[in-house]
């Protein structure tokens, strides 16, 4: 994974006319941007959206405290234009790495140049580098809309949704080349890190990795990395693929005063992120490993013909924790 995204050439536009009314944006002043970003509410939280900065979360928070539900993003973070300082962002139409410089479709090799500045690999695919569009949004929900050309012809669809405190997220990706290519998707999310924060997302296997980040072999799960129960995050640095999960993840955050019980469609895998000493975590449902495209029968990716879709749903429901609640 890669986690100081730098893209090559992204700089952020404001399109001239939007699908929605004006009176759902606020105008913010960061620096030397101005950049329209969405609000939607419930009773309970308020989630901001960048759709010129790849369709991202800013930021998602509880209305009455403020608490930050997903790592903060201040006005410095917007405006760097980097979707990886942000809150969360969309992996279309793949996640993560490919190696040997692109892969093989039925009618031929397509080719992919690196697109950041701090990996030699192609990552993440291209909707988190380009700007979105609005297609409607209401006091709750917002849909956003990438019809893409790079690396080849797709539409992108992002739901985002409020109610009682769970976000929904439904990501669905539609090819619209003429000829056929292997699709992947996932969300990058970004957790606040405490001493005292703790994971359950059960797995079956992980990935090691080599010094390039790829995936080198399939092992039963350390100790230290074994969330079948709730667990605390390693202190040493996590940056693998994790496989067969049923989607269901459970983040206990005791210090901040409250969980998140999430639950995945369509994702069969995760990726943790745990950096050493820093005071977030990414853990991201994806629908294939990394670089799938090269190990074998490509599992998980869709080889999708002009018009088929494939899509992954993620949501995350908010609990407030009573005074006492345990760690464990």
């Amino acid at each position: 994974m890669i986690h100081s995204h730098s893209p090559v050439a992204y700089s952020p536009s404001i399109p001239a006319s939007r699908a929605c009314p004006s009176r759902y944006f606020r105008i913010v002043d960061i620096f030397s941007m101005t950049m329209k970003l969405l609000e939607i509410k419930d009773e309970l939280t308020h989630l901001t959206l960048a759709p010129e900065l790849g369709a991202s979360i800013v930021n998602w928070t509880v209305r009455g405290s403020g608490q930050p539900l997903l790592r903060h993003a201040d006005a410095q973070a917007l405006n760097t234009g980097l979707p990886g300082k942000l809150g969360c962002f969309p992996l279309v139409p793949w996640s993560n790495r490919i190696a040997e410089g692109g892969f093989d479709c039925p009618d031929g090799w397509l080719a992919l140049a690196p697109n950041s500045l701090t990996d030699p690999l192609p990552i993440h695919g291209s909707a988190w580098q380009q700007p979105w569009q609005v297609v409607s949004q209401s006091a709750d929900e917002v849909v956003l809309q990438l019809d893409s050309t790079t690396p080849f012809a797709y539409r992108a669809r992002q739901r985002f949704h409020l109610s009682e405190g769970r976000l929904s997220i439904q990501l669905r990706v539609t090819h619209l080349a003429e000829s056929a290519a292997w699709h992947g998707l996932g969300l990058h999310p970004y957790f606040p890190r405490t001493a005292n924060t703790r994971l359950q997302a059960r797995a079956e296997q992980v990935w090691l990795s080599d010094a390039s980040k790829l995936p080198t072999r399939l092992v039963a799960l350390p100790a230290q990395w074994d969330f079948q129960q709730s667990n605390a995050l390693p202190e040493t640095l996590v940056d693998n693929g994790f496989c067969q999960w049923n989607g269901h993840c459970l983040i206990q955050q005791p210090d901040l005063g409250y969980e998140l019980e999430c639950q995945a469609i369509g994702s069969d895998y995760y990726l943790l992120y745990c950096p050493a000493g820093l005071n977030f975590f990414c853990i991201e449902p994806v629908s294939h490993p990394v670089n799938a495209h090269h190990l074998p029968g490509r599992p998980g990716l869709r080889l999708l013909e002009q018009g088929q879709s494939t899509q992954l749903s993620f949501t995350l429901h908010y609990r407030a924790l009573s005074a006492g609640t345990p760690n464990n």
